[in-house]
Formats: structure tokens, C-alpha cells, sequence
């Protein structure tokens, strides 16, 4: 594969377990259960995979503002993905979890986040690489040694100030990236205030996928943004900061490089 793709294919994967290059997280997550995710992998995963949980590793506790998952600290993170043999502009991270994208997508963007362009998701997920009939097995990897020193792209990121003041501009387009029927405030499962910020447009992280989890085509993700790719800029948000991501790659796959993540999105837009 190319240092720039988005994603592998399980026969991929499978080829290549053994590469010492290549380190495997599984992301599984489940916002209704925060333990689910952890007990899965515990249960079955990939053979050398590691375990990285959405609330203890891919974000920092929850305050007064900055959403439901604030992003992590990223020497906090870069160390944990030194300890799991990740070696920062060498190694290929690839990411799995079994939710369309929901959270390793968010893996994804945090290591291009941290200039670490070596990483990749896994097409059909973990449900994808059982079907083919590939090996899971209980064993908990054991602890790698790496040097991973982020640097991070503040430019990749917006804050509530920069939303508020370029939100407007006819050069920049908003992306909220919830379920359309939370977009319109018929339904909100989680946060405290149903509705969207003034003047976003709908784009559901869900139409990045089939049913089954697996990419649409390049040119599928090229149509979705055919109304967009001219924007200077292209600030994404959901409820958290985290689905948004994968809209993100979307993006990527799409070759527009304009995007860039309201971090607390939603539910840190309601806490003022």
C-alpha cells in the first residue's frame, strides 16, 4: 500500500500480520455501553491487535466546555502509542472497529492530527475480517517499545470561535455529520439541546459506508462532496467530535483536503 491510503482490505491485513511495521487497533466502542468495547476485544480480536478505548485513550476527561470527548492530550496519546509499537512517520497504524468507521475513524484523523500520516482503517471492520474467515484470537498483546514525538497540526482543528466567526463566510461550508432527523431536532438520544448550529448543512456520517461497514467507492465519496469541493474551508462537526472523523476520510478519499474538525462540536456548541 501507499503511505496515503485511507484503507486496507482484510486480505491485506491478513498478509500481513507478521510485518513489524504494521501495528492493529481495535477501536470498538459502544456509546451506550462504555465498558462493551474493551470486553469485546477481551473476548476476540484480530491476532496482534491492541485495545485504545474512545473515553481513556482517544479523548481527555469531559469539562464545563469542549464537548463529550475533548481531544486527548497528545503526549498523553503519543505514549500510549509508543508502549503498542508505534514508531511516529514509520510505522502503519491500521484501525478496526465493528461501528461503520465511528471510532476508527477517529484514530485516524488523531494520528494525521499528530503528523503521523502512516495509518489506515480496515474495509468492513471487524466483521468484515471474520467473515473472510481470518484469525481472531483472545491472547492480549503484549507491550512494544517505539519513539513517537507528535507534532501536532493545529490547523487541522477548530474551536467554537473560529465556527462562530467564519461560519458565515460564503467561502466556508459547516458540516454537521449526525442522523438527519437529529440534524432537524426531531430526535436528540444524547445531548441536552436537539437541533443544529445555524447555517449547517446535513452530510450523515452513515452514507460513507454500504450497510455492511464496508467504503463506498472513490468515486461514490467524489459525488457526496461534488456541491462542496470548491469551499476554502469545510469545518466538520457531529455531537462529539468523534462520527464527525468520518466524514473527514471521507473527504480524504474524495481528494479534498479543505476539511477540518470542530473538535467539540455539538455538545460543547450548547454548553455556552
Amino acid at each position: 500500500m501507499t503511505n496515503n491510503q485511507v484503507f486496507v482490505s482484510p486480505k491485506w491485513l491478513f498478509e500481513n500480520l507478521d510485518d513489524p511495521q504494521v501495528v492493529i487497533v481495535d477501536c470498538r466502542f459502544s456509546l451506550a455501553d462504555a465498558q462493551l468495547g474493551q470486553q469485546q476485544y477481551q473476548a476476540s480480536h484480530i491476532q496482534g491487535s491492541y485495545y485504545l478505548d474512545l473515553n481513556q485513550d482517544l479523548s481527555s476527561p469531559v469539562g464545563e466546555h469542549g464537548g463529550r470527548h475533548p481531544l486527548p492530550n497528545p503526549n498523553d496519546l503519543a505514549n500510549k502509542l509508543a508502549a503498542i509499537g508505534v514508531n511516529f512517520q514509520k510505522t502503519l497504524v491500521v484501525a478496526y472497529d465493528d461501528s461503520r468507521f465511528a471510532f476508527a475513524s477517529r484514530l485516524w484523523w488523531l494520528l494525521r492530527y499528530l503528523r503521523h500520516e502512516q495509518v489506515a482503517v480496515l474495509d468492513g471492520g471487524f466483521a468484515g475480517w471474520q467473515k473472510a474467515g481470518y484469525p481472531v484470537t483472545d491472547l492480549i498483546s503484549p507491550p512494544r517499545i517505539a519513539t513517537f514525538t507528535p507534532q501536532v497540526q493545529t490547523e487541522l482543528v477548530v474551536d467554537i470561535t473560529a465556527v462562530k466567526s467564519r461560519k458565515d463566510n460564503p467561502e466556508v461550508v459547516l458540516v454537521d455529520s449526525r442522523e438527519s432527523d437529529r440534524y432537524r431536532g426531531e430526535r436528540e438520544p444524547i445531548d441536552k439541546i436537539a437541533g443544529h448550529i445555524p447555517g449547517a448543512v446535513n452530510y450523515p456520517w452513515q452514507e460513507v459506508t454500504d450497510s455492511s461497514g464496508y467504503l463506498l467507492s472513490q468515486p461514490e465519496q467524489r459525488r457526496r462532496w461534488n456541491n462542496l469541493d470548491t469551499a476554502e474551508e469545510i469545518l466538520v462537526y457531529c455531537g462529539s467530535g468523534v462520527t464527525a472523523c468520518v466524514n473527514l476520510l471521507s473527504l480524504e478519499l474524495a481528494g479534498i483536503a479543505t476539511g477540518k474538525l470542530y473538535a467539540g462540536s455539538w455538545s460543547d456548541w450548547i454548553s455556552y
